[in-house]
């Protein structure tokens, strides 16, 4: 797990299975209008697995994907570019999952939060191993700085390029790479011990 080379990615949750798209089904000479409802039925399963991948925990994420929806009616009449919208649905999901996970974390202080199994959020053709390492490096990634936590998560789990993580999270190239590099070196220390 060196931050040096490329770790292989977790097998989580399967995306939902590739489909053509929004931009697919918009004819060049015909303007279709964006819905909430058109960008629900071909988006949720997405930003659901994007949702399910930052937070580990799946009783959490209809929460989250509801949120990322309501906030995305809001912007929705300023998408002009119908293959921007996968993006920034991404971008809404990242940053509503980081606040689920700075709530959760003030649970876990207050004594709230209880333990999660995270066994079960692994791909259905994963191994006994990879279950039990799955859980204890989302196990690990619960002690983590919640910006830390994403940036790591979208890169190892999400397979994100480093400049998508930038924009996701709102930060800086630099800052990406040192909240990934930091997350690594917790997670190759615990898991070492652990």
């Amino acid at each position: 797990m060196s931050s040096g080379t490329p770790t292989p990615h977790l097998r989580l949750c399967p995306p939902p299975a590739s489909s053509p798209g929004l931009v697919a089904h918009l004819a060049p000479d015909l303007p279709t209008p964006l819905t909430i409802e058109r960008l629900f039925v071909e988006y949720a399963g997405y930003v659901a697995t994007v949702v399910l991948r930052v937070l580990g925990r799946d009783h959490e994420v209809d929460d989250v994907v509801q949120e990322v929806f309501l906030d995305a009616m809001g912007g929705l009449r300023a998408i002009q570019n119908p293959a921007a919208v996968r993006g920034w649905l991404k971008t809404i999901a990242v940053r509503k999952a980081c606040r689920h996970l700075r709530k959760r974390r003030l649970r876990a202080f207050l004594g709230l939060d209880h333990d999660c199994c995270y066994e079960h959020i692994a791909d259905p053709g994963c191994g006994p191993e990879e279950r039990a390492l799955l859980g204890r490096v989302y196990r690990q990634l619960d002690t983590l700085p919640v910006g830390d936590r994403v940036a790591w998560t979208l890169r190892h789990v999400d397979g994100e390029p480093l400049e998508s993580i930038a924009t996701l999270c709102g930060c800086s190239l630099a800052t990406v790479k040192r909240r990934i590099s930091a997350a690594q070196a917790v997670l190759e220390r615990k898991l070492r011990h652990g």
